[in-house]
């Protein structure tokens, strides 16, 4: 039988061993961070609307609505908030806003950039409203923002009607979802910056869209 003494180092090093890789996982806290993937970055900006397309995977997806673009003013639509009550998305105004539009929270490519919104702002959060809109439920939203601990971006739903979608020419026709974009607008409703990625498996360029909502914040 082996003993106590010539076990014990062994159990003595797997504790520690456990330890210091607790610690590279959770980057020294209790708390798990969002793991990055080295997802790719889209170029350019397809055109929303009635004519506009996306594609996924190569696959071309028409796209519905009148077309939006940048010095348009933020138009009249009515989206749903976590306790199910309709807010116009317009009425946000008198702050800068990034508005970071997302197929669905739960894909890898649509989490990604929420975690990216939230988490590598750089600060911007004190000073401009982030929000995200998808067509998931208000509470499939609230469940995602809880299990990822994401407390600074305001989440809206466009799951009653895809009015959204439609009044801003980002709704997919078939199937039913939103298509991956991403916009700054200033304190006076007028959309200052745009991004629809032309292809839904890319991420938008986040980076962009932090420097154009810097430079309106610092004006403000």
């Amino acid at each position: 039988m082996r003993s106590v003494a010539h076990t014990a180092p062994v159990a003595a090093g797997l504790t520690a061993l456990f330890l210091i890789s607790g610690c590279n996982l959770m980057g020294g806290n209790s708390e798990p961070t969002f793991m990055y993937k080295d997802l790719p970055v889209a170029k350019g900006s397809a055109s929303g609307g009635d004519g506009g397309s996306v594609t996924f995977k190569g696959t071309p997806m028409a796209l519905a609505g009148p077309g939006i673009k940048v010095g348009d003013s933020l138009r009249d639509v009515q989206v749903a908030k976590g306790d199910l009550s309709l807010t116009n998305i317009a009425d946000t105004k008198g702050k800068v806003r990034i508005i970071s539009v997302v197929p669905s929270i739960d894909t890898a490519v649509c989490e990604q950039q929420t975690h990216y919104l939230s988490e590598k702002n750089r600060g911007l959060d004190q000073s401009v409203e982030l929000i995200t809109v998808s067509v998931d439920t208000p509470f499939a939203q609230g469940r995602f923002a809880k299990e990822a601990k994401i407390k600074n971006v305001t989440f809206l739903s466009d799951f009653r009607s895809g009015a959204f979608g439609q009044t801003y020419g980002l709704l997919v026709k078939d199937p039913h979802f939103l298509a991956r974009a991403v916009m700054v607008v200033d304190k006076d409703n007028v959309i200052r910056y745009l991004q629809v990625t032309p292809e839904l498996a890319q991420m938008p360029d986040m980076e962009a869209a932090f420097q154009a909502a810097k430079a309106l914040a610092e004006k403000s």
